[in-house]
């Protein structure tokens, strides 16, 4: 028979998930009729509550699980979340499972071995079956800019991207610029095409021959920006939805013998470190991923204590830094 889950009770008992699992830590902020009910549920069900690290008298701990580490912007969420984390006292396990089912059954194998409090997911498309599994083991998920729809229980951290989008797209706009280009991120992934979405709200007729798919790497910025840069017209600005793509395509230009931002204006997405080290330093949106990782980070903790929170769904600002690779195009 399959083990009872604490979303099943509460369905049951008509509360939410924190109400439970505030029952099952004991707390005293719970209605004693609400109490009343949930325990007669736990007990009828046969519910048993995995012991914590913290009742076992050891330090807690948090998975941050991300598809893959290969994007220097993950280095600036791992340090938000641990930067809460270790306030905290808890412990930060970082993990890559590479979109492979076979990684993510270790994964799940591994977690229920450390006997994990909380896990949150980094751009991921958060499947029924591992969901199911996470809610039967009693596990609290929080996900940062999800691929997909995350269920509606599951809190949500995430960035304006559209907003960005569009911030980035009027910046060129006002300097003139009316032939843009766009390396967009996966299609997969919301965050993409919340930017690319903004990007086509800037302007009034987005030209879609100027449109190039990207992975939010840097070989795939010069890929996109050598294809943009020999087109028979090509752009006099290429909007990169990531920083790292936008220095790729300043190595195009490089390659293709023109000047940043004499002859083509570059603007990218995270402002990571790098951009602001480029030559010549990245004009770019402000996407706040530390902020989003210590966010995640509070939220999961409350969510292993049994506490409510505040809302399920979150979308940080986001900021236009202008710097030097932006400026008016020669013709205007």
């Amino acid at each position: 028979m399959a083990r009872v889950t604490i979303a099943a009770i509460a369905t049951e008992a008509g509360v939410s998930v924190p109400t439970v699992s505030r029952v099952l830590n004991g707390r005293a902020d719970v209605a004693p009729q609400t109490r009343e009910l949930v325990e007669k549920l736990l007990k009828q069900h046969g519910y048993r509550r995995r012991a914590s690290r913290q009742q076992a008298g050891r330090a807690a701990l948090v998975d941050l699980v991300f598809n893959d580490l290969d994007s220097p912007w993950a280095v600036e969420l791992i340090r938000g979340v641990e930067d809460v984390m270790h306030a905290a006292g808890v412990g930060t396990v970082v993990s890559a499972v590479h979109r492979r089912s076979a990684a993510t059954r270790q994964w799940l194998q591994n977690l229920y071995a450390r006997q994990s409090d909380g896990v949150i997911f980094v751009t991921s498309d958060l499947t029924t079956p591992v969901y199911a599994e996470l809610q039967r083991l009693n596990i609290p998920v929080v996900v940062v800019d999800p691929a997909g729809g995350a269920p509606l229980d599951i809190p949500v951290i995430g960035a304006t991207n559209w907003a960005g989008g569009l911030s980035a797209t009027q910046h060129l706009t006002s300097l003139g610029h009316r032939r843009i280009g766009f390396v967009s991120g996966p299609k997969q992934l919301l965050c993409s095409r919340a930017r690319l979405d903004g990007f086509r709200a800037g302007l009034e007729h987005a030209d879609e021959s100027l449109i190039r798919q990207g992975d939010f790497l840097y070989e795939s910025g010069y890929t996109c920006g050598m294809s943009l840069l020999e087109m028979a017209e090509p752009p006099t600005a290429v909007f990169a939805s990531s920083d790292t793509m936008a220095l790729g395509v300043y190595e195009a230009a490089r390659h293709k013998g023109l000047r940043v931002p004499d002859d083509l204006s570059v603007i990218g997405f995270d402002d990571l470190p790098e951009a602001r080290w480029a030559s010549p330093p990245l004009t770019t949106v402000r996407q706040p991923l530390a902020e989003m990782g210590a966010l995640a980070a509070r939220t999961a903790l409350r969510l292993a204590q049994g506490a409510e929170i505040e809302a399920p769904r979150v979308e940080l600002a986001t900021e236009l830094i202008v710097r030097d690779s932006t400026a008016p195009p020669r013709d205007r």
